[in-house]
């Protein structure tokens, strides 16, 4: 029997712990918090951080482990322009060895560099059989030039495919928790009206519906209101 090299069964085990942690994150914000802190364990890098997609919107900061890594997305986010951007629409990594040498997004580099960040690497989170849909871009960061070799890019990988498995399958967590409080509001609301108009089911969501839409409201925020308030949205 071939000998387990133990560098790789460390490696095995740390991802195995990881992939553990992930599991039991309660939330899109404590499974990305746990990528983050991971990746400052696992990789040679000084900051890190998770810029998270957001349907129809500018992408979310998520986490960041120090708030320079703030400014570096911000500054790319203001302008859309940027390693972010590009490895989020483009679903590819990008790699800057050194921010005081590249030449793609020279004004954010300079910015960048400046801020005494020289190296970064950008992983996009991406989901699907032929990873079509981007979550999110994990960002990692370094003071140091050149910081981010081929195990570094390996690792990186590794940890952006867990991320994105945790990320999406937290966030369809909470989506589905939200549609069943959404449901319970609902219900509640037109007990209200079935009660005090006497009406039946029916005709009880048909005002709720109407309102929303007369209003512009979501249907829940509607219910949410006529159970605080007892009113109806003018």
């Amino acid at each position: 029997m071939t000998a387990l090299d133990p560098a790789a069964a460390e490696a095995a085990n740390t991802f195995a712990r990881l992939a553990i942690e992930l599991h039991d994150a309660s939330g899109v914000g404590e499974t990305i918090d746990t990528v983050v802190e991971f990746a400052l364990q696992a990789l040679n890098c000084s900051y890190a951080g998770v810029a998270l997609s957001m349907r129809g919107a500018q992408p979310e900061v998520a986490a960041v482990t120090d708030p320079v890594v703030a400014e570096v997305y911000g500054l790319q986010l203001s302008s859309d322009k940027g390693p972010l951007v590009t490895a989020m629409r483009e679903r590819r990594t990008v790699l800057i060895r050194d921010t005081t040498a590249d030449d793609r997004w020279p004004e954010w580099a300079a910015k960048v560099a400046a801020l005494g960040v020289r190296s970064v690497l950008d992983v996009p989170l991406v989901t699907g059989r032929d990873t079509t849909r981007t979550v999110g871009v994990l960002g990692l960061y370094s003071p140091q030039p050149d910081a981010f070799g081929e195990d570094d890019e390996a690792i990186a990988h590794i940890l952006a495919r867990h991320a994105s498995v945790a990320v999406a399958s937290a966030r369809h967590e909470e989506t589905m928790a939200q549609a069943v409080d959404a449901r319970k509001l609902v219900g509640q609301a037109m007990g209200i009206l079935m009660e005090r108009f006497d009406l039946d089911a029916d005709r009880s969501f048909a005002i709720l519906k109407r309102y929303s839409q007369d209003t512009n409201t979501k249907l829940r925020d509607v219910a949410q209101q006529l159970i605080d308030t007892r009113k109806l949205p003018h």
